[in-house]
């Protein structure tokens, strides 16, 4: 197995759910933040969920942050490319960077 088959079969399937998850992780904030504010209780098994969406989310960040840079020399539009790559992760960052594209 190489790294092209790899990136080809599961690419699609890490992006839907990458996409998924990170909306999800975004969702999942703003409802912390809503009970914080509204003085509501969140059960105190929630919180290394809390962390591990906040670490992700902020991975997710500085990956779109570097795409965000770097879009301009591969003829891409730098929000449109980072938003893509925030949603997406890893991926929109090898396929940025992908050689063979070019």
């Amino acid at each position: 197995m190489n790294f092209k088959y790899i990136q080809e079969k599961f690419a699609p399937i890490i992006k839907i759910i990458s996409t998924v998850l990170i909306s999800s992780a975004i969702g999942l904030e703003l409802w912390n933040i809503y009970a914080i504010t509204h003085n509501i209780q969140v059960p105190s098994s929630l919180t290394p969920i809390f962390w591990f969406e906040r670490f992700a989310v902020s991975c997710h960040l500085i990956e779109a942050i570097i795409a965000g840079f770097y879009a301009p020399s591969r003829n891409h539009l730098p929000i449109k490319y980072a938003t893509y790559t925030f949603f997406v992760g890893t991926v929109g960052l090898l396929e940025l960077f992908d050689k063979s594209k070019e």
